[in-house]
């Protein structure tokens, strides 16, 4: 099959083309083809005997947007309907692979992105796997003698409360006051981490875990998974960003 110049006008995207560019890569794409025009005399497109494009859509895109009036074809002639479209599929298949180290050493690895050859390098898993982990759970040292009370401190609560009898209040404005005197409670979290571990029966540690007092992994009712639905506010139909 021979190569022939001709108008970029005399031929005609094929709408049956599966394949797509991506936007930054049609740019480069088209910077290629301004910078490299020989490239196209020596990888023709190529066309049936109606001159419409089996392969090289998107070089015959990139050519009208680089602004050139002609172009390099080559016409495939005697094809079935089948043939020209197996021949669509396979054209933009790729059937290799590049050893990756013979074109770290040969080429820029620069002028490698810029042709759209994306060579891989060390992954962001690969460097997280080096660092040292520490876990995120309090893991108390020392087995301690607790009791659930002694973990609360109600001294300045107990204060503030006092204080209302000072004024002609109602019962119910009492109890309101009351409740936002709470934050006066003062708890002692790290006390909390280690009566649950070391002295809390079993309801004991169910009910710490329900109120969210301390970290736990062991399933949708804890701390952590709680918070990162939140984050991802997560619904019925799914996760939500």
């Amino acid at each position: 099959m021979q190569t022939t110049k001709v108008p970029i006008s005399s031929i005609n995207l094929n709408p049956s083309n599966p394949r797509v560019i991506k936007d930054y890569k049609f740019e480069k794409l088209v910077r290629s083809i301004r910078e490299f025009p020989k490239m196209l005399e020596l990888r023709p497109i190529v066309v049936n005997e109606d001159n419409v494009i089996l392969g090289g859509n998107m070089r015959y895109r990139a050519c009208v947007e680089a602004g050139l009036e002609d172009v390099y074809i080559v016409q495939a002639k005697d094809l079935t309907e089948e043939q020209q479209k197996e021949f669509i599929v396979k054209d933009n298949v790729s059937f290799g692979d590049w050893d990756f180290e013979v074109l770290a050493n040969e080429w820029d690895i620069k002028d490698l992105e810029d042709w759209s050859v994306k060579v891989p390098t060390i992954k962001d898993t690969e460097l997280l796997s080096g660092l040292e982990y520490k876990s995120m759970y309090y893991e108390p040292k020392e087995k301690p003698e607790l009791k659930l009370e002694w973990c609360l401190n109600l001294d300045k609560y107990n204060e503030k409360v006092k204080a209302l009898d000072e004024f002609d209040l109602t019962d119910k404005q009492k109890e309101t006051l009351k409740t936002f005197a709470y934050r006066f409670i003062k708890i002692d979290y790290e006390s909390v981490a280690n009566y649950y571990y070391f002295n809390a029966t079993e309801e004991e540690q169910k009910a710490i875990e329900r109120l969210r007092l301390v970290l736990t992994d062991d399933g949708v009712n804890g701390f952590v998974e709680d918070d990162l639905l939140r984050i991802y506010n997560f619904t019925d139909e799914g996760f939500e960003l």
